[in-house]
């Protein structure tokens, strides 16, 4: 059984050119190695052998390596440790990726993207079975389509795993998930592993830097360019100047940045890094609502877009007139304070005011996207001011990143089962509110229902899907400085004309 399953792996890196024919016997003996095997035979059936799916395969031999007591564990933690280095055996060394994808870069950017993205997959650092189990789905709001998505992928640490790490010795190395030491790291219970992870280095703006993909995608080509030196996350002149090179270098893809602040920035501010891809976002699809001229920038198409953020979208092809444009908002920004309005840049020395920005390439212009951001918190609202309010809760409670700004949600993986369930209580007009898991969603339910006439099987899941995105867009809607009324547009033009 153990011969077939290392067969099939190695007929896999066959079937995906991860290794040549000339690699198959080397690498056979690899993973008897790590299988504590010292024994081999061919299978019979190479036919069978060669059509299983890689997440089979693996399996099979985790399930081995667990009971001959080479994993300590059966959870996922452990088998995903042992499983990534099995596929440390099928990838080629960084320098011949790195290779591979300059020579194919020669030719076309795109081609060298296609490349290293397939490899990504292939390796098994994007791990397609689980990206498959996420749901998605579009919700039409009044600023256009939405992209709403139930993140499955990123899979549930069992209890044993948890205890474990939070057992183990804490190590400085790599110092987070960011950094380029990831790159072929073996990983412990409490960072994952990375054998099968290769990193493209590349410059930006005269610095070297680094190219990867997210192993979640959220999106298609979901890309990571990070700093390599393990330097804090700033949004300052020089991330438009950085923008603009990617953009030069890869012009197929899109580029944003989380702000550089709590609340409002990312997960991981203590390491400078970007996110990208090849797709076009709900928010690149938005229109300028409202037409606008700063002194001294005529020159440049500004305007203001309809989306639920506060967002300024500046347009042109002079990349250093449009750096000179963004930094002068930014810094205007960073310093304005209008009390009517509740923005206020500084309490008690601290800084609240920052922006998320995201730019793209529309033919031979650029477009750059400057979202206003605020993280301050008052005692009614500790989460933050421009936060997702407590009745929006039950669908979304985490930080609004660039990736979200954006309009596509990452929604926790609880409302699979959540909706799932509601849907069954609505149609058996069973008391939610009896429900503990499903409790929170009551008064959600409560408010939506009188809408529809006509709830039935074929539909309520529609319906919820339809009353989720609602809910997003009014998250949105939260974490926009300026509001979508009267008198928050009243405010945006008071910032505006102090430009």
């Amino acid at each position: 059984m153990i011969n077939q399953s290392i067969a099939a792996l190695a007929a896999y890196g066959l079937r995906c050119g991860l290794i040549q024919e000339e690699d198959r016997i080397y690498t056979i003996n690899l993973l008897l190695d790590l299988l504590h095997l010292d024994d081999y035979e061919e299978p019979t059936d190479q036919a069978q052998t060669a059509l299983q799916p890689l997440e089979t395969i693996l399996g099979n031999i985790c399930d081995y390596a667990y009971e001959q007591g080479i994993i300590e564990d059966n959870g996922v933690v452990y088998r995903d440790l042992f499983d990534t280095r099995l596929m440390n055996c099928l990838v080629p060394k960084p320098s011949d990726v790195i290779r591979t994808f300059r020579e194919k870069y020669a030719h076309s950017p795109k081609e060298a993207t296609d490349y290293y993205y397939k490899l990504s997959q292939d390796s098994d650092y994007i791990r397609r079975y689980r990206i498959e189990k996420d749901i998605k789905w579009v919700a039409e709001t009044e600023y256009g389509p939405i992209d709403i998505t139930i993140n499955l992928s990123k899979p549930e640490k069992d209890p044993k795993a948890i205890a474990a790490a939070g057992r183990a010795k804490q190590s400085g190395y790599p110092k987070c998930l960011l950094c380029v030491e990831n790159e072929g790291y073996a990983g412990r219970v409490n960072h994952p592993a990375r054998e099968n992870h290769r990193i493209i280095p590349i410059t930006i703006c005269g610095q070297p830097w680094g190219f990867q993909y997210s192993p979640y995608v959220y999106y298609n080509e979901h890309c990571i360019v990070l700093n390599t030196e393990h330097v804090p996350m700033t949004i300052d002149r020089a991330v438009f100047e950085k923008f603009f090179d990617f953009l030069r270098q890869f012009p197929h893809y899109m580029i944003c940045s989380n702000a550089d602040l709590p609340i409002v920035g990312g997960s991981i501010l203590s390491h400078e890094h970007f996110q990208g891809g090849c797709y076009e976002m709900p928010m690149a699809r938005a229109a300028v609502e409202k037409k606008i001229t700063i002194p001294g920038y005529e020159d440049i198409e500004t305007g203001i877009l309809k989306w639920p953020m506060s967002v300024i979208r500046i347009k042109g092809r002079d990349q250093s007139r449009l750096v000179d444009l963004a930094s002068h908002i930014l810094s205007t920004w960073r310093e304005y304070t209008d009390e009517e309005a509740f923005i206020l840049a500084y309490t008690d020395g601290v800084r609240h005011n920052t922006i998320t920005p995201i730019a793209r390439r529309r033919g031979e212009d650029y477009e750059l996207d400057l979202v206003l951001r605020n993280n301050i918190t008052t005692e009614d609202r500790p989460l933050g001011v421009y936060h997702p309010r407590n009745e929006y809760h039950h669908i979304k409670k985490e930080n609004i990143g660039a990736i979200e700004v954006m309009g596509l949600a990452i929604l926790p993986s609880r409302l699979r089962d959540e909706l799932a369930l509601l849907a069954e209580y609505i149609l058996e007009k069973k008391d939610i509110r009896s429900n503990e898991i499903l409790e929170k969603h009551a008064d959600w339910v409560d408010a939506f229902m009188p809408d529809y006439h006509d709830i039935n099987q074929d539909n309520v899941m529609e319906i919820l899907k339809h009353e989720t995105g609602k809910v997003f867009a009014g998250v949105l809607e939260d974490a926009g400085v300026f509001k979508r009324t009267p008198e928050g547009r009243t405010y945006f033009d008071r910032f505006v004309s102090s430009l």
